[in-house]
C-alpha cells in the first residue's frame, strides 16, 4: 500500500477500535456475571423431552448463556450426553453465539439498534426451525434418564466474591482468550477492505440478493469467522455496498456453518442431525436477508452506517479511549500468553527420552475438531479423567495429543475419552515404552 494508504489504514482501525471497545467490554462483564451466578444446573435439567418445550428452552438457556461460535459445539455435547434431545441440542446451537451479550453489544456499536433486532429475531426463529425440524425428522432416540443424584452438592457454595471472581476471569481471560485471535483478524480485515476496496465494488450486484447471498454462503464454508470478529468485517462490506440482507447472511452462517464445526456435529450428533441443522441455517439467514431486502426500509440501517463512516469521526470520549487501551493491552497479553505456551509446548515436545524413565508409555494423537482454547482445555481434561494419566499436553497447531501414562492405559482408551468428549482421535504413532 501507498503512504497515504497506510496512513488510511491506520485511521481506519483506530476508529473502529474505538467504535467497538466499551460495548465488546461490557458484553464480556455480562457474560462472566451470567456464568458466574447463574446455576449451572438450569442447563441440564429442562432438556430432555423430545418436544418443542425442550427447543424452547434450550433457546432461552442459550440467549443468556455467554459462548463463542467456538466453544458452543463441546457445550452442546456436554448437554447431549447429560440426556438433552437433538431438538434442544440443534436449537442451542444455533441460537447461542448469534445472542451472546457480547455478540449483541459489538453488533449494536457498530450497525446500530435495528440491525442489532434484527439479528437477534433471525437468530431465535432460526434456532427454533432448526430445532423443530430435528424433532419432526430425527427424534429416533430415546433420551436417557441419567443420574443426577449428589450434583448439587458436588462443590461448596461460592461465597460472592468468590463468584465476582470468577466472573471475571471467565470474561476477559478464558472468553477473550478464545474470541481475540478472531476479533483482530476481523478488525484487520475490516479496514483492509475498507482502505483498499474501492467504493463502488459491491455497488453492481448491492441489488441483486440471490447472486450476492449464496456467494457469501459459498465464502463462509471454507473458513471460520467468530460471531463477533466478523461484524466489522460486515461493517466494513456494507459501507461498500453490500445489502443488509447478504450482510446478516454472512453474519448468521459464516460462524455456524465451517467446516471444523460442521465435522464435530457429524461425529457427535450424526449425519442426519448435521443436515437439519446445515439446512435450517441456511434457510433461516436467507430468509431474513431476503425478507430485509425486500421488505424494510434500507434507510433504517444506513442511517447508521452513516454515523458509524469511517472516513472521518468526531474526537473520541476519554472513555472509548480508555476501553480502546484496555482491550488492546488485554488481547497482547493472551498473545503473549499462547506465544509463550506454543514455546513451552514446543519444548515439551522435543524432551529427551530420559525424562520418560518413569515405566510410562508415550502416545501421540492427532486430534480433529479443535477450533479454539476452549476445545483444547476440553480434550486435555477429558484424557485427565483416566487413572493412570501422568502427563498431557494438547496443542491446536499442530492439532494433537501428547500423552504419558502408566501402562494400565491404553491407546484405545485415549481415543475413547476424546471421541466422547466430540472430537476425532486417530493415531500418530505406536506407544513407546520408557
Amino acid at each position: 500500500m501507498m503512504p497515504e494508504q497506510l496512513a488510511e489504514y491506520g485511521h481506519t482501525l483506530q476508529h473502529l477500535l474505538l467504535e467497538m471497545s466499551p460495548f465488546l467490554l461490557l458484553g464480556l462483564t455480562l457474560a462472566g456475571l451470567m456464568k458466574a451466578f447463574m446455576p449451572h444446573s438450569l442447563y441440564h435439567k429442562h432438556l430432555g423431552t423430545n418436544n418443542t418445550d425442550s427447543v424452547l428452552k434450550a433457546i432461552g438457556i442459550g440467549v443468556v448463556l455467554p459462548l463463542c461460535s467456538c466453544g458452543v459445539i463441546p457445550t452442546a455435547v456436554s448437554l447431549r450426553r447429560e440426556g438433552a434431545s437433538r431438538g434442544a441440542c440443534t436449537a442451542f446451537t444455533i441460537a447461542t453465539p448469534q445472542t451472546g451479550a457480547d455478540c449483541l453489544m459489538a453488533t449494536y456499536s457498530l450497525l446500530g439498534l435495528p440491525f442489532t433486532l434484527l439479528r437477534l429475531a433471525a437468530s431465535l426463529v432460526t434456532a427454533f426451525f432448526g430445532g423443530w425440524l430435528s424433532l419432526k425428522f430425527d427424534n429416533s432416540d430415546t433420551v436417557k434418564n441419567f443420574c443426577t443424584e449428589g450434583r448439587a452438592n458436588r462443590t461448596k457454595r461460592k461465597l460472592f466474591l468468590s463468584r465476582l471472581h470468577e466472573a471475571f476471569v471467565y470474561s476477559f481471560h478464558d472468553m477473550l482468550g478464545d474470541i481475540g485471535q478472531w476479533l483482530v483478524a476481523g478488525l484487520l480485515v475490516a479496514a483492509l477492505i475498507t482502505t483498499v476496496v474501492p467504493a463502488d465494488f459491491l455497488t453492481d450486484i448491492s441489488d441483486k440478493p440471490w447472486i450476492a447471498m449464496p456467494l457469501v454462503l459459498l465464502l463462509a464454508l471454507p473458513m471460520y469467522l467468530c460471531a463477533t470478529g466478523s461484524i466489522p468485517v460486515a461493517l466494513s462490506l456494507m459501507l461498500k455496498g453490500m445489502s443488509p440482507g447478504t450482510a446478516l447472511v454472512m453474519l448468521m452462517a459464516g460462524p455456524a456453518i465451517n467446516v471444523a464445526s460442521m465435522i464435530v456435529m457429524g461425529k457427535v450428533f450424526g449425519r442426519r442431525t448435521l443436515l437439519i441443522y446445515i439446512v435450517a441455517i441456511i434457510c433461516g439467514a436467507v430468509t431474513f436477508g431476503l425478507a430485509t431486502d425486500y421488505l424494510l426500509p434500507r434507510e433504517i440501517f444506513l442511517s447508521r452506517l452513516a454515523q458509524t463512516s469511517l472516513g472521518g469521526h468526531e474526537t473520541a470520549a476519554w472513555w472509548e479511549y480508555l476501553s480502546a487501551a484496555l482491550l488492546t493491552a488485554l488481547v497482547f497479553y493472551h498473545a503473549a500468553v499462547s506465544f509463550y505456551s506454543c514455546v513451552r509446548q514446543k519444548n515439551i515436545q522435543n524432551r529427551d527420552s530420559d525424562i520418560l524413565r518413569d515405566n510410562c508409555t508415550h502416545y501421540e494423537l492427532a486430534v480433529s475438531g479443535m477450533t479454539c482454547d476452549h476445545c483444547r482445555l476440553h480434550v486435555e481434561k477429558a484424557i485427565k479423567t483416566l487413572d493412570g494419566v501422568r502427563y498431557v499436553c494438547v496443542t491446536l497447531d499442530p492439532p494433537q495429543a501428547i500423552a504419558d501414562c502408566a501402562p494400565t492405559v491404553k491407546m484405545q482408551d485415549i481415543v475413547r475419552v476424546i471421541e466422547t468428549a466430540g472430537y476425532r482421535a486417530t493415531k500418530k504413532m505406536s506407544g513407546l515404552s520408557c
